[in-house]
């Protein structure tokens, strides 16, 4: 009898701490304290047209019960998503509950004004916690509305530019403007800052009709502003059309002899003839220099460095122009056609060679057909070229000034003889040299438009 009595008392005890153990489960499960989680996709500072987010939200607990999205603006408020969520059951073991949702902001439907706004997500799930209302997440994000494009106008307005030549422009943009520049068809030219006035920006821009523009090209300025607004606008411009020479060259075993030792660095596939070797060079080892080139662009600096007319070798005969078109022959048959992107000057042998300009070495070695080779930025896009060097006289990161040696004229490279060739480069684009000899043309179309800048400054 007192053993029934003990064990009655004992199943009693047991059954009390399982409903007490059942009661505070429930009570955890229905007064849970954890908030679901969300996140609204991507995060941009400016808003300038309709723009896409991707909402997510999830609760693993008591499940999802409300979503919110609102945008706010100097007090007003605007709904862009709302949605109730069904209760799933406090026994629901169907794991986390998740949602995904796209929706967009478009600041003309929903009539936004310019300015900053505030989008805020609000989540709630089902938890019993603050009066019934369930766990609240908020997720509050800033951005600027901005849909109104930069100005941009032209200051200079007679440019003329020859094909194959060098154009410039001063132009003036709105101070939101963080790029811009000219666009030749689809090749693009950046401006660089020339002072500030009238609460606009001041900007210089060289650029070019390239050598091997065939058709008329069209020409504008562009502008973005720092919320990706763009705006284009025309200025007067008249091209002149430039006829390039073409030229004979014969390839004759003597050369081939002379000048494949220097490339004997360079991997050729096994068993090419000289011929086959010198096409290789001539083809892909230039295409390969001129991507080197074309990538010193972004070596340049904002300010501009060169002063004045630019210099030539001295005492020096043109042996090639700029834009040439060159036709190989090898034993009177046709191998080969390139374009020479610069000018050939001849002088004594291993004859001084100066800086054109003031500026700062960017590039000061092996460059491939070119030989020895120095490299000097002037500023805003604008480089020359010296090859062909026997010697270099000055390293990468050397400031120059206009008339200081930089080395000595050779035949290294792809050359036939002793000579310096010289070439100009627009944002990586070689233009005609024979321009920046030109004092005239410099006061023309360079000088006299930087003076027209500085009588609008403020």
């Amino acid at each position: 009898m007192g053993r029934s009595r003990k064990f009655s008392f004992g199943l009693g005890i047991t059954a009390v701490v399982l409903v007490l153990g059942a009661l505070a489960w429930f009570l955890v499960a229905i007064f849970e304290g954890e908030m679901p989680s969300a996140s609204l996709e991507p995060s941009p500072q400016y808003i300038n047209g309709p723009q896409e987010f991707e909402v997510r939200v999830a609760d693993s607990k008591s499940g999802l019960k409300s979503l919110k999205v609102e945008v706010l603006q100097e007090g007003r408020k605007v709904s862009i998503f709302t949605k109730k969520f069904p209760y799933r059951g406090l026994l629901n073991k169907q794991g986390s509950h998740e949602f995904d949702k796209k929706i967009t902001l478009d600041p003309s439907t929903l009539d936004l004004g310019q300015g900053g706004i505030k989008v805020v997500l609000e989540v709630r799930d089902y938890s019993r916690r603050n009066g019934g209302d369930g766990n609240l997440t908020v997720l509050e994000k800033k951005m600027v509305v901005d849909t109104i494009p930069p100005s941009i106008r032209p200051v200079s307005r007679m440019n003329y530019i020859t094909v194959g030549g060098c154009g410039f422009i001063v132009y003036r943009a709105s101070l939101d403007t963080v790029e811009s520049g000219v666009y030749v068809d689809d090749l693009f030219f950046p401006g660089y800052k020339a002072g500030k006035g009238y609460g606009e920006t001041a900007y210089v821009c060289y650029f070019t009709v390239p050598y091997y523009v065939k058709k008329r090209p069209r020409l504008h300025l562009w502008g973005k502003d720092r919320a990706g607004n763009e705006s284009k606008a025309g200025f007067y411009y008249r091209i002149r059309k430039k006829r390039f020479r073409t030229e004979r060259i014969n390839i004759t075993d003597r050369f081939l002899k002379k000048v494949l030792p220097y490339f004997s660095s360079y991997k050729f596939q096994p068993g090419l003839t000289n011929v086959e070797k010198f096409l290789v060079i001539n083809r892909e080892l230039r295409k390969e220099n001129g991507h080197a080139f074309y990538m010193m662009r972004g070596k340049t600096t904002p300010e501009q460095l060169w002063k004045g007319t630019w210099l030539r070798l001295k005492n020096s005969a043109t042996m090639a122009r700029f834009g040439d078109h060159r036709i190989y022959y090898y034993k009177g048959k046709k191998i080969d056609e390139q374009t020479h992107l610069g000018v050939d000057l001849a002088s004594l042998a291993n004859s001084k060679v100066q800086a054109a300009n003031n500026g700062k070495v960017i590039f000061a070695g092996r460059m491939g057909i070119y030989g020895l080779t120095v490299v000097i930025d002037h500023g805003q896009g604008l480089a020359s070229i010296y090859s062909h060097l026997g010697e270099i006289m000055v390293k990468e990161g050397d400031l120059v000034s206009k008339g200081q040696v930089i080395g000595v004229t050779d035949q290294t490279g792809l050359a036939a003889g002793d000579h310096l060739h010289f070439g100009v480069m627009v944002n990586g684009i070689f233009v005609n040299p024979v321009e920046w000899w030109d004092s005239h043309w410099i006061k023309d179309n360079i000088i006299r438009k930087l003076k027209m800048l500085k009588r609008t400054k403020s």
